[in-house]
C-alpha cells in the first residue's frame, strides 16, 4: 500500500483479519496444501517431498546444502524428508569423496521414472485455480517480488 492510501485507513481497519495480507497468503497456502494432498496421493508423495523431487528433476544430483537453498529449508527439516524419500526408493544420498561434510542427493531410477507421472500435477493445480496461464505467471511474479521485499526487510540475525 502507498503511504497516501494507508493514511486514509483507520487504525481499526489495519487490525481486521480480512485486511491482513499474511492471513490471505496463509489461507491460500492451506488451500493449496489440501489440494496438493489429494493430487499427490497417487504419486505417494507429500507436498514437501514433491518439492524435493522437483529440484532433483530440474537439477539432477544436488548437494543437500544447495537443495536446502532452493527450497528455503534448513538441514534439520530437509534431512527427515530425504530419509523418507530414500526409504521409498526415490532418492539416493551419498557422502562426497572430496568433502566428507557434503552429502549429495540424486534421484534413483524409480525417482526419475516418477517424473513422467508428476507432469500432470501442475496442470491439475492450474486448472483448479480457474486462472488463465498469464494470470498464474503474473501472480508468481508478484509473489517472487513480495518474497524478495520481505527478505530484504528482515534483518540478518
Amino acid at each position: 500500500m502507498s503511504e497516501q492510501h494507508t493514511e486514509t485507513l483507520r487504525d481499526e481497519d489495519f487490525l481486521r483479519l480480512d485486511g491482513q495480507i499474511c492471513f490471505a497468503l496463509n489461507a491460500a497456502s492451506r488451500a493449496f496444501n489440501g489440494l496438493y494432498r489429494v493430487v499427490l496421493k497417487d504419486l505417494g508423495l507429500t507436498y514437501p517431498q514433491y518439492l524435493v523431487m522437483l529440484v532433483l528433476w530440474e537439477h539432477g544430483t544436488t548437494p543437500v546444502k544447495e537443495l536446502g537453498n532452493h527450497l528455503r529449508l534448513d538441514s534439520g527439516t530437509l534431512s527427515p524428508l530425504l530419509k523418507r524419500l530414500e526409504a521409498a526408493g526415490l532418492v539416493h544420498r551419498e557422502r562426497s569423496t572430496q568433502d566428507e561434510r557434503s552429502v549429495r542427493v540424486a534421484p534413483t531410477e524409480s525417482g526419475t521414472a516418477l517424473r513422467a507421472r508428476a507432469v500432470e500435477v501442475p496442470r491439475r493445480i492450474a486448472a483448479a485455480t480457474g486462472f488463465e496461464l498469464a494470470e498464474i505467471r503474473d501472480l508468481q511474479t508478484r509473489l517472487h517480488r513480495l518474497t524478495a521485499a520481505l527478505d530484504a526487510a528482515v534483518p540478518e540475525v
